[in-house]
């Protein structure tokens, strides 16, 4: 499945995805305010064994976010914790490559990814947590349609101190109206 929207598209991941991921994942300035994931080393092996096995899970739904012009992996987004019975996920992303920080993709990809969520999915609640201190992400979440809910106090440890985390959701009765 492929999904579009501007200059980009979202594919699955792969395991020849695996470079990509590992050369993000030596950036500190890329994964800052990423899943706990990215906290601890990881090898090209465990990068590639986590591409394996992404797609196996009726749990989690991951995208490439791909250049639509030269067909470049410039992040990852996604669904994890996706429960049927209660109608809900939560949504993530990243985008590794900094060149297409601060252009908007944030924001265009999150729509994309909430839309799948709510319209293919049938999810009713779609959630994420920023870091405090990305005031980026939360404009991005705010334009995308995403509710402040409140702040989880000193739930995340960056840079050897304990941050805030904000907690955002929409609802489908929410999205339909936009």
């Amino acid at each position: 499945m492929q999904l579009e929207i501007d200059d980009y598209y979202l594919r699955s991941l792969d395991v020849e995805d695996a470079d990509t991921f590992y050369s993000w994942s030596r950036d500190r300035e890329v994964t800052l305010y990423s899943l706990s994931a990215y906290a601890y080393p990881q090898s090209k092996s465990d990068i590639e064994k986590w591409l394996l096995s992404i797609n196996s899970s009726a749990k989690n739904v991951s995208f490439g976010i791909c250049n639509k012009n030269n067909d470049q992996l410039i992040g990852y987004a996604g669904l994890s914790s996706i429960s049927t019975l209660n109608r809900s996920g939560e949504y993530f992303i990243l985008i590794g490559e900094k060149e297409y920080w601060g252009k908007g993709v944030g924001t265009s990809i999150t729509k994309v990814v909430t839309d799948y969520a709510i319209r293919t999915l049938g999810l009713h609640r779609v959630q994420l947590t920023a870091c405090s201190l990305n005031q980026a992400a939360i404009k991005a979440y705010c334009k995308a349609g995403y509710q402040h809910e409140g702040v989880m106090r000193q739930s995340g440890f960056r840079n050897g101190e304990f941050v805030d985390k904000v907690l955002m959701s929409v609802l489908s009765t929410e999205w339909a109206a936009m």
